[in-house]
């Protein structure tokens, strides 16, 4: 048996600065900004959200603007073999750590390890 939950919505940005993309959206969702500069790298951002909302990320990117979804588990192989079986394909492993999938319909969306510290309340159960 493993777990998964919808994670993180990501606001990917085809942008040279990320500030005023970030400054934007915390405006427009009505969120803080938690960090301006998660990793140092100024690639990834983060609004605060309440523990039972999903993360809302900014990272800069080098193709079209678009969103994304992230989907976290506590099994990443069991997961994207469960959402193979559902028709999404794996498109890249990313450093070893998450899986950039293809749904059917051509969206595509990332398989991470878990992101806080409990996993919620909003927890699927697969067997």
């Amino acid at each position: 048996m493993h777990h998964s939950r919808l994670s993180t919505i990501v606001i990917d940005c085809d942008v040279d600065d990320l500030d005023a993309a970030t400054l934007f959206w915390s405006q427009a969702l009505g969120k803080p900004v938690a960090s301006a500069d998660q990793d140092g790298d100024g690639r990834y951002a983060e609004l605060r959200t309440a523990a039972d909302e999903p993360i809302i990320l900014l990272q800069k990117v080098e193709h079209a603007s678009r969103v994304h979804l992230d989907i976290e588990t506590d099994d990443l192989e069991a997961e994207t073999a469960r959402l193979e079986q559902l028709g999404a394909q794996r498109v890249a492993l990313v450093r070893g750590r998450w899986w950039v999938m293809q749904a059917p319909s051509g969206h595509r969306f990332c398989v991470i390890q878990p992101q806080r510290e409990t996993f919620g309340p909003h927890l699927n159960r697969w067997d």
